[in-house]
């Protein structure tokens, strides 16, 4: 029984210093935060499936199609998969290692050596099963600390999924939008075309009634050719487009060539959400994943200080072999059979030139580095989070603005068509009119752009559309 009374003091030993750990721990930087924002609002969190409140299902399904074959999320993914394997491999270490060995030997010793004696049989069989526990006990807490990183490391990798997983459903709501808005900027011109392509048939019959002269009728074919040259350059526009939005829906080569983006509402009947409540402005640190990111990067960087500050203490080993030796397999479970050995050992660095210094050194320069991103990532969040609340009530501002324009100006056209008809004005009015109503009515389709954008890009900015994985640390432990 000496032997278990001597390992069970060794493992006593371990579990009292297993609360101890060199180097710091954790503590969220203070942060210098407005208590409100300049709008003022203080609500409710951001809905989770945001995109859903525009109300059209083809961007529904586009949304749902990225989340499943986009290849940027697909590698989010597989980091996080790869963090959580680390894990498991950093917190192994904590642990006793355990190898199980068998051997089997047949031996012929020499019959006339000096260690050979009348009647010792010179061949003979030896069987030898072991297990063998190895332990480095973490006195210093190396290990946890390396397990305490690994497990910001898998958090980090969480949130930056949630990240592009976020920037993923923004960017294809934001390209969906422009993808309509061209649709409409191309139908606009198109009719466009066909009023002009009119106007200039009948000109040219007034032209061959000596009604009007050359000069008219050379302007307004001018003015047909204008909008004749606009629609080109909207196509193309149309076609990258459709075939940037593919590739975020993820899709093959043969679809991207083969089958374009669906349509669904129109551009002005896609609903508008609500103005998003901006919240406290501390709910950031919560709500943005990108921000959780780079705090859990920041704890990582942290940890490792005090695996680097372990190597200045001595490393603590147990041995403990366990098995049986006999010269027939039959026995080898036999008590007289059984073999065992403990040992610790102990060993202390002397001298390294300054490697393990110049390691914490560098621990810590990591740690500086990482509490500067994760304030660079609060201030970059914060900009976007105000640009946004300002771009959001400014487009629809515009929006109102370019509506009553386009109003304004359809009615300046019949105005001036109804005054050319009845000889009060020149042609010139008439092409001005129309020129500017085109170039009006292409603004309120963009400025109708520019609003459902913004509040995509007000959602993101907020942290919209993502849960929190602290669910995911729990299973791994």
């Amino acid at each position: 029984m000496r032997p278990l009374r001597i390992t069970t003091a060794m493992l006593a030993a371990a579990m009292l210093t297993g609360c101890f750990a060199v180097g710091p721990d954790y503590h969220r930087p203070d942060i210098d935060l407005p208590g409100r924002w300049p709008e003022g609002n203080i609500a409710d969190t951001v809905p989770l499936q945001w995109w859903r409140g525009y109300h059209d299902p083809v961007l529904d399904a586009m949304v749902d199609e990225a989340l499943v074959h986009n290849a940027d999320l697909a590698t989010a993914i597989a980091r996080v998969d790869e963090a959580r394997a680390d894990l498991g491999i950093v917190r192994a270490d904590q642990y006793p290692g355990v190898t199980a060995g068998f051997g089997a030997s047949r031996t012929k010793i020499s019959e006339n050596s000096a260690t050979f004696f009348p009647g010792l049989e010179p061949r003979y069989n030896d069987v030898l099963a072991t297990l063998t526990a190895t332990w480095e006990i973490d006195f210093w807490g190396k290990y946890r600390r390396a397990t305490e990183a690994a497990r910001a490391d898998l958090l980090a990798a969480g949130f930056n999924r949630d990240a592009v997983r976020l920037t993923l459903i923004a960017e294809v709501s934001r390209g969906y939008f422009n993808l309509r808005s061209l649709d409409a900027q191309i139908a606009v011109t198109r009719e466009t075309i066909a009023t002009r392509l009119e106007s200039l048939a009948l000109q040219r019959k007034r032209f061959e009634a000596g009604i009007s002269s050359d000069l008219e009728l050379h302007q307004v074919e001018a003015e047909a050719e204008a909008a004749q040259a606009l629609l080109p350059f909207l196509e193309t526009q149309l076609a990258r487009q459709e075939t940037s939005l593919s590739v975020l829906l993820g899709r093959s080569p043969r679809a991207i060539v083969g089958e374009p983006p669906g349509r669904g509402a129109a551009i002005e009947a896609l609903s508008v959400p609500p103005a998003v409540p901006a919240g406290l402005p501390s709910e950031l640190l919560e709500r943005r994943p990108d921000l959780r990111e780079a705090e859990q990067r920041m704890a990582a960087a942290n940890a490792r200080i005090g695996v680097a500050k372990a190597a200045y203490f001595p490393s603590i080993s147990l041995t403990g072999l366990l098995g049986g030796e006999s010269t027939k397999l039959s026995t080898i479970l036999l008590p007289p059979s059984r073999i065992w050995e403990i040992s610790g050992s102990a060993a202390q660095l002397v001298f390294d030139a300054g490697r393990t210094r110049s390691a914490v050194s560098a621990a810590r320069a990591r740690q500086r580095q990482a509490v500067a991103q994760y304030q660079l990532a609060i201030q970059h969040a914060f900009k976007d989070t105000l640009d946004a609340l300002v771009a959001e009530r400014k487009a629809r501002e515009r929006l109102e603005a370019e509506t009553r324009r386009v109003a304004a100006l359809q009615k300046a056209l019949e105005l001036a068509r109804l005054r050319y008809d009845n000889g009060e004005s020149s042609l010139l009015d008439v092409l001005d009119a129309e020129r500017g109503l085109l170039g009006a009515q292409l603004d309120q389709v963009e400025a109708q752009r520019a609003q459902l954008a913004a509040t995509a890009d007000l959602y993101q900015a907020l942290g919209g559309g993502w849960e929190s994985n602290d669910q995911e640390v729990k299973r791994a432990g």
